[in-house]
């Protein structure tokens, strides 16, 4: 039987974590070697681009944890004690982490990552008005710029269609004006529309 039949099984075609039942798909638990139905589990969307700090953390959405953290499947053991920490400025998820056991190698497979020792601070691409980007956006700059390298001069109020986000860095996006792709800080732009 393929891992993803395995876990639709074993979690009844729902979110180990939050019970949803929509955009399911598997989710590898870092820190281990190798992937197997212990060390991964399905998880809907919204799950993951938290967990992966791609979206805002909703407290209320992992009030889940209170549940999911008595799992007795490893990975979402690990996941939990995870998010819990990263939560454990909520009373809520401070006294489920009070009441949460891992064996010791479960504790040092969730410690491994560092990801527990994280605020729920998310690193997120944001224009000069703090509004969130996401790849597809069309920014306008709000500053002319000269870009290095080129006799090219982005000039202020310039539109630039179908954006990417430099990945590691909140501070970058890429953009293509007069046909060549250039890297622009966020700080000079805003959300066409916004």
């Amino acid at each position: 039987m393929k891992l993803e039949d395995l876990l639709a099984e074993r979690s009844g075609k729902k979110c180990e974590l939050c019970e949803s039942v929509t955009n399911l798909k598997p989710y590898e638990v870092a820190g281990q070697d190798y992937y197997n139905e212990d060390n991964t589990i399905l998880i809907c969307s919204k799950c993951e681009a938290q967990i992966e700090k791609k979206e805002e953390l909703d407290s209320k959405h992992w009030s889940c944890l209170t549940t999911s953290m008595w799992s007795e499947v490893p990975g979402v053991q690990v996941v939990s004690w995870r998010m819990l920490n990263r939560l454990k400025n909520e009373s809520w998820a401070m006294e489920s982490l009070d009441m949460m056991y891992l064996d010791d190698d479960r504790k040092s497979w969730a410690e491994s990552t560092g990801d527990h020792d994280n605020d729920s601070a998310v690193d997120l691409h944001k224009d000069s008005n703090g509004t969130v980007l996401q790849s597809g956006d069309t920014v306008v700059l709000t500053k002319s710029l000269d870009v290095k390298g080129t006799t090219l001069n982005a000039k202020l109020g310039t539109v630039v269609k179908n954006i990417r986000l430099v990945e590691n860095n909140t501070e970058q996006i890429e953009g293509k004006i007069e046909g060549q792709v250039i890297v622009i800080l966020t700080k000079y732009v805003r959300k066409h529309g916004a």
